[in-house]
């Protein structure tokens, strides 16, 4: 019966912890467009012109 003294202090104190968490990232603007970045992966990046293989091709076109 003893250990309820001390078990229920904890589990305040995990709670008071865990609700101060919580208004911290709202104050701080984690859960702002939720939305944006579920979908983000979907969106194809543009690629890059690889120069490499430019300056390849226009070389073999010069030396024939």
């Amino acid at each position: 019966m003893s250990i309820i003294y001390v078990l229920i202090p904890i589990a305040m104190l995990f709670v008071l912890i865990a609700i101060g968490i919580f208004f911290w990232a709202v104050k701080s603007e984690q859960f702002d467009d939720l939305d944006r970045q579920s979908v983000s992966i979907l969106f194809d990046d543009d690629k890059p012109v690889n120069t490499e293989t430019k300056n390849s091709e226009s070389k073999d076109s010069t030396s024939s």
